[in-house]
């Protein structure tokens, strides 16, 4: 009995133990989501040279954007690894179908919201700003990627074919 009691102390002690583990990872995720995007918002605020009444309106709209492609990019991801399960574990040619089209659905939904960006931030910004936009998105991403693979960092550079 004393074992069964000394067993059950221990697995409670590991589950609680995993749990603050877990809110730790979450908490770390938080951290580094805010951090991007503290990064992110000071870049394209630069880079667009857009002004405080430009930014009012035009930060809402923005994260309007952010936010759906958040969740198109769970969809996405969600739908790739299902997708690459199936493959590895031998599901039927139309289960694989099946998974296959929700995979291309979510690219689409993506390439969607892509596709609307310019008109809506047109609706705020002028065009110019709106250009800016995407060649901002564009060194924020190849300045994040070379900093994963510890480049310097080259803010101005036209990229490389």
């Amino acid at each position: 009995m004393k074992s069964v009691k000394f067993f059950f102390a221990i697995a409670v002690l590991c589950m609680a133990g995993m749990t603050g583990t877990v809110e730790a990872q979450e908490r770390r995720n938080e951290d580094w989501k805010q951090k991007f995007m503290s990064e992110k918002i000071a870049f394209l605020t630069s880079e667009m040279q857009i002004t405080p009444e430009e930014a009012q309106v035009f930060w809402p709209v923005y994260n309007q954007i952010w936010k759906e492609k958040d969740e198109v990019m769970k969809k996405i991801f969600k739908s790739f690894r299902e997708l690459e399960e199936a493959l590895d574990s031998g599901k039927s040619g139309k289960e694989i179908n099946k998974l296959m089209e929700a995979y291309l659905a979510a690219e689409q939904q993506q390439r969607d919201i892509d596709a609307q960006v310019a008109e809506r931030v047109g609706k705020v910004l002028p065009v110019e700003k709106t250009a800016r936009l995407f060649i901002a998105e564009e060194k924020f991403r190849r300045q994040q990627i070379n900093r994963l693979h510890g480049k310097p960092e080259n803010r101005g550079s036209k990229p490389q074919n």
